[in-house]
């Protein structure tokens, strides 16, 4: 029996535009530590979040890593954990075509804001904020 979606003998995949539901290049910050060292480097203020990043020293992990956090001054458990979705879905969308290997992001989200602004404004916050972190390091 194939499972539903399987690719048999003869048929072409599908393909989309969407990219992957989980992202190779993106790895996801758990330690207190590499919070702590990115809350000392380069940050950057956008109107749904704001974002610090971190360029990380030669020999550290490979890639691009990146964290979310959210205080309880956005809300309950119910508003964090909606502000940290789609913070982590902007990420997942915008950092592997706009975000640096070898750099560690933290998006913290604001108060009535996060979960509430536009999407594609959210998106595009995130693009912004990273030319002007990144500015002429390119």
């Amino acid at each position: 029996m194939t499972p539903p979606g399987a690719n048999v003998a003869g048929d072409r995949p599908e393909t989309t535009q969407a990219p992957p539901a989980v992202s190779s290049c993106l790895h996801v910050l758990t330690k207190r530590a590499d919070f702590l060292r990115a809350a000392r480097a380069r940050r950057q203020g956008t109107p749904g979040f704001t974002l610090q990043a971190r360029q990380r020293a030669p020999g550290e992990a490979e890639g691009i890593r990146v964290g979310f956090t959210c205080s309880k001054k956005v809300g309950n458990a119910v508003a964090r954990n909606r502000a940290k979705r789609r913070l982590r879905e902007i990420a997942r969308l915008v950092l592997p075509a706009d975000g640096r290997p070898g750099w560690d992001y933290v998006l913290i989200g604001r108060p009535g804001i996060t979960a509430t602004r536009d999407f594609a404004e959210m998106q595009a916050d995130l693009r912004r904020a990273l030319a002007k972190v990144h500015g002429g390091d390119r």
